[in-house]
């Protein structure tokens, strides 16, 4: 997807510096080494295009006798057909649910029928996880669905149709991200309403329609977390305060 108002744009972009070239074996390596600093977790993001490296990434790691917690991070634009394989092999999945308006998901993320995949996607997880999240001793999650929204400035009722359609057609038992934090990373003069930070009464609107539909569980945001969750990919810190 190539969502307009990425805040990842500097590593996602085309003219971005192109990553070093590994073979999934390599990977696999990389991974055993990393783990003992990475609280023996391993998070795929955006890796639906990558699924097949993925499948042969995590079975290597298997096979060497680690048991990494594997996270599915995605931007909730994937083929059931395709997770039904990653069954048994992920544990937690930690998808978006963007819009609920197609047209939407279009304009700004240059996708049709996003509504749509989506829900069809995230039943998949739906099915193989249900609703229950496990998490370990420090408080970390081990099995799981974590579905996260971002709410965008001046769009506040497509947010509120989005819980609707997860309490709809999954549960209002799942666990929920409601995220706050939407920050533009440029000017963009075809989507004015995006040129600014999300106003706090828009956010409680859809905190309180959370409340009203029933959820209970997950996490929300304080109004400050526009400037603590904005990354600069340009420093050797991208995510220091």
């Amino acid at each position: 997807m190539r969502c307009v108002y990425c805040q990842n744009y500097e590593i996602s972009r085309p003219y971005a510096a192109a990553a070093r070239k590994m073979s999934a074996g390599e990977i696999a390596k990389e991974i055993l080494r990393l783990l003992p600093s990475c609280e023996n977790r391993v998070g795929f993001v955006s890796p639906s295009h990558y699924l097949p490296h993925v499948i042969e990434i995590v079975d290597m790691v298997r096979s060497s006798g680690a048991r990494p917690v594997f996270v599915y991070n995605s931007n909730g634009y994937d083929s059931p057909e395709m997770l039904r394989l990653l069954e048994g092999r992920i544990d937690v999945y930690l998808p978006d649910f963007k819009y609920s308006d197609a047209l939407l998901g279009q304009q700004l993320s240059g996708v049709p029928h996003y509504p749509q995949a989506a829900l069809k996607a995230i039943g998949e997880m739906y099915r193989q996880k249900g609703s229950p999240l496990w998490l370990d001793e420090n408080g970390l999650a081990e099995s799981g669905l974590i579905i996260r929204h971002l709410v965008l400035p001046g769009l506040v009722e497509q947010s509120i149709n989005v819980l609707r359609m997860i309490a709809g057609e999954l549960s209002v038992a799942v666990h929920l991200s409601l995220m706050s934090q939407y920050c533009p990373p440029f000017e963009m003069p075809a989507f004015p309403s995006l040129n600014r930070t999300l106003q706090p009464e828009e956010y409680e609107k859809v905190l309180d329609a959370f409340f009203e539909l029933g959820f209970s569980r997950g996490w929300t945001q304080s109004p400050d977390s526009t400037q603590r969750y904005h990354p600069h990919f340009t420093d050797n810190a991208p995510f220091a305060d």
